[in-house]
C-alpha cells in the first residue's frame, strides 16, 4: 500500500477511544472536554484491522484518549495478536498501567509508551490537573518494564518555560528506571491557543543542553522512524530520543496513517480531510466482495496521504480535531 508519493505506509495508530482521565493543560483548554464514545464495536475494529494488515500494514499501535479505559482492551490485544503482525504497542498515560502489564504482556502486546511530562511529582499534577497521579504512572512503568513490555518508552512533550528546565532531570530518569525517554517538540494540536513557535524546544537546543551533563552518541535509525536516537557515552543504561516535527519534519519517510475512535481515516496528524471509512465498513456486507470494496476505498484514501504538513508556514492551518479526538 503506498501512497501518491510512493512512501510504503506500514504503520497505524488505532484510536479505540477519545475518553481520558486526565486534562493536560497543552492538549485539553479546560477541566472538562465531554464524555467521549467508543462508536466502533471490537467486532468492527477487528475487521478493519485485518483488512488493513492485508494491504500490507505491519505494525499497530493503540492509542486515544486513554486507551486503557475501555473495557475489553486485553481482549482485543488478543485478537490483533492473531494477525501477521511484526509490532504490536499501545501509548497510554500509565495511570492503570501497573494492574493491566502482566495481562497485557500475556495477550500479546510488545510495548508500551507512557506519557509522562514532568519527574516532579507537583508539576506532574499541574501539568494533567490529577493530584495524585505520578506515582501510579511510576508504578505502572515500572509494572510495565518487569512484565517484559520492553523496551518502555516515556514520551515528554517540552514547552519553553513549562517544563524544559527537566531536560537533564530525565535523562537521569531515563539512566536510574532504563527507560527510553523521548522528547517531542510540542505541535499545535491542543484545544486552545497555547502553541506558539517560541514555545518549542527544538532538537538542537535538547541535545546541546544534555551534552553539557550526560555526553551522548547518535544510535542509527530507519529513515521512516520519528525519532532521532542517542545513547549515554558512559554505558549507563537508558536511551535518549527525540521527535522533532517541527524543527526536523521527516514527512519524506512517513509510513504512518490513523484511524479514529469514531472511524475516520487521517491520513496525517494534520489532515484537514477525514475519510469515513466507518461508515463505508458498515455498508459492505462481510464476505469476499465486501472485502474487496473495503480494500479498494482504503487503498484510494492512502494514496491521498498528504506529501507534508505545514506547520510554523504563513498558510498552515491548524486541524479541526485535536489530539486527544485524533489518537496519539
Amino acid at each position: 500500500m503506498k501512497d501518491s508519493f510512493g512512501r510504503a505506509i506500514t504503520d497505524l495508530r488505532i484510536s479505540v477511544t477519545d475518553r481520558c482521565n486526565y486534562r493536560c493543560v497543552y492538549c485539553r483548554a479546560g477541566e472538562g472536554g465531554g464524555a467521549g464514545s467508543d462508536p466502533m464495536s471490537w467486532d468492527e475494529l477487528e475487521r478493519l484491522a485485518r483488512i488493513f494488515v492485508s494491504l500490507g500494514i505491519r505494525k499497530i499501535r493503540l492509542t486515544g484518549g486513554e486507551p486503557l479505559l475501555r473495557p475489553g482492551l486485553v481482549e482485543f490485544v488478543a485478537r490483533l495478536r492473531r494477525l501477521d503482525l511484526t509490532d504490536l504497542a499501545i501509548t497510554t498515560n500509565g495511570h492503570l498501567l501497573e494492574g493491566m502489564a502482566r495481562d497485557l504482556k500475556a495477550a500479546g502486546l510488545d510495548r508500551v509508551t507512557v506519557s509522562l511530562d514532568s519527574v516532579h511529582p507537583e508539576r506532574f499534577a499541574q501539568i494533567t490537573r490529577v493530584k495524585t497521579g505520578y506515582e501510579r504512572v511510576l508504578a505502572g512503568i515500572r509494572a510495565a518494564r518487569e512484565a517484559g513490555l520492553a523496551p518502555v518508552k516515556i514520551n515528554a512533550v517540552l514547552l519553553r518555560g513549562f517544563n524544559d528546565d527537566e531536560i537533564v532531570a530525565f535523562a537521569e530518569f531515563a539512566r536510574h528506571e532504563d527507560v527510553i525517554v523521548r522528547f517531542i517538540e510540542f505541535m499545535p494540536l491542543e484545544e486552545g491557543r497555547l502553541w506558539s513557535p517560541e514555545v518549542v524546544v527544538p532538537l538542537r537546543e535538547i541535545v546541546e543542553r544534555l551534552q553539557q551533563t550526560f555526553p551522548l552518541e547518535p544510535i542509527p535509525h530507519a529513515p521512516s522512524e520519528t525519532a532521532r536516537k542517542y545513547r549515554f557515552r558512559d554505558g549507563a543504561p537508558g536511551e535518549i530520543g527525540i521527535i522533532a516535527p517541527v524543527s526536523l519534519p521527516f514527512c519524506g519517510a512517513c509510513s504512518r496513517i490513523r484511524l479514529t475512535a469514531d472511524g475516520k481515516i487521517r491520513t496525517c496528524l494534520f489532515s484537514l480531510r477525514e475519510w469515513d471509512v466507518l461508515s463505508q465498513l458498515r455498508r459492505e456486507k462481510p464476505g469476499e466482495e465486501g472485502e474487496a470494496a473495503l480494500r479498494e476505498w482504503i487503498q484510494s484514501a492512502v494514496y491521498h496521504k498528504e506529501e507534508r504538513h505545514h506547520i510554523g508556514e504563513p498558510d498552515f492551518v491548524k486541524p479541526s480535531r485535536t489530539m486527544v479526538h485524533i489518537g496519539g
